[in-house]
């Protein structure tokens, strides 16, 4: 019999996991079929609710079921990375609890998978339910971060995902402190094969993802997988040094063959304040590459377990 771990990061879903749970079982049976024996993997990030006294409700009666639960809220990549160190199975999923992540994707997915691939990955087609300026800047950025960027990151990709052993094993080996899973799995490379399906509404509670989470993990994603904004501060800077030294060309010349002599205070102010802005972005830039090089110099452990079994 064959292993397939499928692992469910959570945080504050007490509601959704006996839901998650039960959906599950309705497919139980498909990959019994197939000689595939599933476990569930919870990893609770540090919840404030209920979700670790359900879980542990779900494994008195189903050994099958486990749980991995943070001392804190690490964040949902350390319960990602926690959840493929956990697993055991030959083949691994990564679902979400809130069954934003149709299960009925599964058996497709596991046939892929048979048949030669990788990986099995899955995007969304449509953003419906999603806020109109949330969805425009969800796009922009995919849109700058393949072309910034050598690795490819599908536009509405999912972390809903069926891997071979062979390809989580190739994911653990990235030990980074600073994590951004969408671009690890794309810079593993192997066959993977995309599912579309549209747009589905949580069940219970509201996403925990709120405009500027997603604003710092799309510069967590851009600092990760392309150096272009160090390059850019670089142009930006020998472009300003060109428009300074053309601009007192002009004003030498001005001065010496026209006799016209520079006047008015509020146009030298514009231009250093110009100029201030061009030095703070460029140090800003500078500065979240330094602060993820001091992060991961530090060497601290990605997660902290309180509990497991």
């Amino acid at each position: 019999m064959s292993l397939l771990s499928i692992i469910v990061p959570c945080y504050n879903e007490e509601e959704n996991v006996p839901c998650f749970y039960s959906e599950i079982q309705n497919y139980t049976r498909f990959f019994a079929q197939n000689d595939v024996n599933i476990e569930l993997i919870f990893v609770d990030d540090g919840s404030d609710d209920s979700t670790c006294s359900e879980v542990k409700w779900l494994h008195e009666k189903d050994p099958s079921v486990h749980l991995v639960s943070f001392s804190r809220n690490f964040g949902k990549e350390a319960g990602i990375y926690a959840g493929l160190k956990r697993a055991r199975g030959d083949y691994v999923v990564l679902m979400d609890a809130d069954l934003q992540d149709p299960p009925a994707l599964l058996p497709e997915m596991y046939m892929a998978i048979k048949d030669g691939y990788d990986s099995v990955a899955t995007r969304r087609t449509t953003r419906k339910g999603e806020p109109v300026i949330r969805s425009f800047f969800a796009r922009l950025f995919y849109k700058i971060i393949n072309k910034i960027s050598k690795t490819e990151i599908v536009d509405g990709a999912r972390d809903y995902r069926m891997m071979t052993r062979q390809y989580v094993d190739s994911i653990l080996e990235m030990t980074e402190y600073n994590r951004f899973t969408k671009g690890m799995f794309g810079w593993v490379g192997y066959k993977t094969k995309w599912l579309e399906f549209e747009n589905v509404e949580r069940i219970h509670g509201e996403t925990k993802w709120n405009f500027w989470k997603l604003f710092l993990y799309s510069l967590e994603g851009i600092t990760a997988y392309s150096t272009v904004p160090l390059a850019m501060a670089s142009v930006l800077g020998i472009l300003c040094c060109i428009a300074a030294f053309i601009a007192i060309l002009i004003l030498i010349v001005k001065n010496i063959f026209l006799h016209d002599s520079v006047a008015g205070w509020p146009s030298l102010v514009c231009i250093i304040l110009m100029i201030g802005g061009v030095q703070l972005l460029c140090i800003g830039i500078l500065g979240q590459y330094l602060a993820k090089t001091y992060l991961e110099v530090k060497d601290r452990p990605i997660y902290l377990v309180k509990e497991e079994f």
